[in-house]
């Protein structure tokens, strides 16, 4: 499927809190998760701060240690009377105060169904979704282990094997990202994974495993076809959450257009 590029307007964002579990304090000042995840939010929008590998968030909270001290540092000399500082405050207000009126703007704009459809009819022809397998793979260093492994799952079908398949994968995967979710791979596209692996993945009928180990530059595969989707063309129920936004970001544009058009007529404006 064709994906639509939004235009990034509405940056201000609200950080989600995890839990706001105190994860250290600076002189009696508490740093929370949700102080964690709004720093993620601004250096990796959209990011799950819950993913974080222990030593990570370590290092994280080190970093949210020293900003709380200089801050500190800071304001003991007197940096808040700045002319600097002060310029900047009421800089960064202004921005959130139009922030916050564009997204009240964007929150009020209402699309019928009917826009949906015609907007998904003008664009149908560009909505295309190449075919798709989902799947789950052990990673091996050779080609005698994943034999052996192949072995192990012989005989087996579904939830039997898909459970037997996941609990190798936890133990044996050098793929140590995929082995923590039992070898799920997740759906993918052909042009997603190397060669050798797609071209496997893609013959396989849904519910078996490899016959034999695929080789790649990453080691040796024993992969468990899950599921597959032919190419074609999205539905409108399973395009219509991404065409909702998309209609209504124009909406919105043309909106502030509009309102930017009227405000002007009203103000008193001389360029110098």
């Amino acid at each position: 499927m064709k994906k639509f590029l939004f235009p990034a307007v509405l940056s201000l964002a609200a950080a989600v809190t995890l839990n706001a579990a105190v994860v250290a304090t600076v002189d009696g000042d508490a740093i929370n998760d949700s102080d964690i995840s709004a720093l993620l939010s601004a250096a990796m929008p959209g990011f799950d701060a819950s993913k974080l590998q222990p030593n990570e968030k370590k290092r994280i909270i080190d970093d949210l240690i020293n900003r709380k001290l200089l801050l500190k540092d800071a304001k003991a000399t007197g940096i808040e009377k700045d002319v600097d500082y002060i310029k900047a405050v009421k800089a960064a207000q202004e921005g959130i105060a139009v922030e916050l009126y564009m997204r009240k703007l964007f929150d009020g704009i209402k699309v019928s169904d009917s826009d949906l459809r015609d907007f998904y009819n003008k664009n149908k022809a560009s909505m295309n979704q190449p075919a798709q397998a989902r799947a789950r793979h052990i990673l091996v260093e050779d080609e005698k282990t994943a034999n052996d492994i192949i072995a192990q799952l012989k005989n087996l079908k579904g939830e039997a094997l898909t459970k037997k398949f996941a609990e190798l994968a936890s133990q044996k995967s050098i793929d140590k990202g995929s082995a923590a979710h039992g070898g799920e791979l997740g759906w993918f596209g052909q042009s997603q994974m190397v060669k050798p692996f797609a071209d496997a993945a893609f013959s396989m009928a849904n519910g078996t495993v490899s016959t034999k180990p695929v080789k790649t530059q990453f080691g040796y595969h024993v992969i468990l076809k899950e599921d597959g989707k032919a190419a074609g063309t999205v539905s409108f129920e399973q395009a219509k959450p991404e065409i909702e936004q998309a209609v209504k970001m124009e909406k919105f544009q043309a909106a502030v257009r509009q309102k930017s058009e009227a405000l002007r007529q009203k103000a008193k404006i001389e360029y110098k």
